[in-house]
């Protein structure tokens, strides 16, 4: 890959964080978390409570969750891997943070999510229509995918 890439991430339980890494590795790519300032607990991330802060978050589109500092400078990099599990059926707020804290106007982003019933689609759709002066790719589910086929995938994308 001729172009400076990053790997950039939001995981909750660690599922997406280990696609991410491998990504990374396949890729010979930059990592980096997207932290947010205040941890999830489990309690957060319970889903069945509509009083949860994940349920609150998710329910209101306007949310964006403070999120920590970055070590990485986004302005380097041409190519962004950004991989996110599904919530609600889309990202979860925190990656519109950090989508609007840092300019990717003109940069090529390439989402990936992790979930356990959902599909990627609508959350790549709601992203690209909220972040349009992005070059968007792709975007591609990967449930424990094997090696190969996050080679194959990525090979795909044309890079």
């Amino acid at each position: 890959m001729d172009k400076k890439t990053i790997v950039v991430y939001f995981s909750a339980t660690g599922t997406t964080k280990d696609v991410a890494k491998r990504i990374a590795q396949i890729t010979g790519a930059d990592l980096q978390e997207i932290m947010p300032q205040q941890p999830y607990t489990a309690a957060d991330l319970n889903w069945n409570d509509k009083n949860s802060r994940s349920s609150v978050e998710m329910a209101n589109p306007k949310s964006r969750p403070a999120i920590q500092s970055f070590e990485k400078d986004m302005r380097k990099y041409d190519v962004i891997f950004i991989g996110y599990p599904i919530w609600w059926d889309l990202a979860p707020t925190v990656v519109n943070t950090f989508i609007e804290n840092h300019r990717l106007k003109g940069k090529t982003v390439i989402p990936f999510a992790t979930s356990g019933g959902s599909t990627i689609q609508n959350s790549v759709v709601q992203l690209k229509s909220a972040y349009p002066d992005i070059i968007w790719k792709e975007g591609k589910l990967l449930n424990h995918p094997s090696d190969s086929t996050l080679s194959q995938w990525i090979e795909a994308l044309g890079l």
